[in-house]
């Protein structure tokens, strides 16, 4: 009878070499997309993923971070930063999804690229409805991961500018008088100066000069751009 077969454990470069297999690089993948700023997170308690993932993610001119916990990630967190979420769900502790939950929570807009071993729908529909940029099954082709990535960056880039022309309004709004906001109210409604007297009770000669005040602190030159403004600020504005 032959001597027992006994599996030798991965070691660590064992692992790493399984995982690269699994992610190779594309052809012409050496080009960076994104300019440097644009910044990856990836959380996943799996050091060779990580490594794995984070080395084809910088071959493509990313700037990569990576977290083995939720936690660390949180602990530092930027919700301002442009960049995008490359997330395990399977994580210890505070799980994917429940990292998910909490960003929410604390009003980040960052999109989140889901990664799990195992193809799970409930749990798929459950982060795709909670706002998830993607989810994908591992092992994934590093061009589908590239993809995803490249479309989650341009999405937060969108968000980051339409966050940036409301805080600018909301600022700009801030400097009104009660006055100068009410008067302006009428005139995105298309009251005339002489029906916005009337409301108010007070002079044309009034209504004009809040009018003018108001425009020009709201840096606009017509109705148009003050409806779109306003607009910028939100509908609580």
């Amino acid at each position: 009878m032959g001597a027992a077969y006994t599996a030798r454990p991965l070691q660590p470069a064992d692992r790493e070499d399984r995982v690269n297999a699994q992610y190779p690089m594309p052809h012409g993948g050496s080009e960076p997309h994104q300019p440097a700023q644009a910044r990856v997170f990836i959380v996943d308690d799996d050091a060779a993923i990580c490594a794995a993932l984070a080395r084809l993610l910088r071959l493509q001119g990313y700037a990569v971070s990576t977290f083995a916990s939720a936690e660390a990630f949180l602990a530092e967190h930027d919700p301002r930063a442009w960049g995008c979420i490359v997330l395990d769900v399977a994580l210890p502790g505070c799980d994917g999804l429940a990292l998910q939950r909490l960003l929410e929570e604390r009003g980040s807009s960052m999109p989140i690229v889901f990664l799990t071993g195992a193809a799970d729908v409930p749990m798929c529909a459950q982060a795709m409805k909670r706002g998830a940029f993607d989810f994908l099954t591992k092992p994934i082709d590093g061009e589908v991961l590239f993809a995803a990535v490249a479309d989650a960056l341009r999405r937060d880039r969108e968000l980051m500018r339409e966050r940036a022309q409301r805080e600018a309004a909301e600022s700009r709004l801030a400097t009104l008088t009660v006055r100068e906001r009410e008067v302006l109210a009428h005139v995105v409604a298309g009251r005339l100066n002489k029906q916005i007297a009337a409301d108010l009770g007070t002079a044309e000669k009034t209504v004009k000069v809040h009018r003018a005040r108001g425009m020009q602190k709201m840096h606009v030159r017509s109705v148009a751009e003050l409806v779109r403004v306003m607009e910028q600020a939100g509908p609580s504005r």
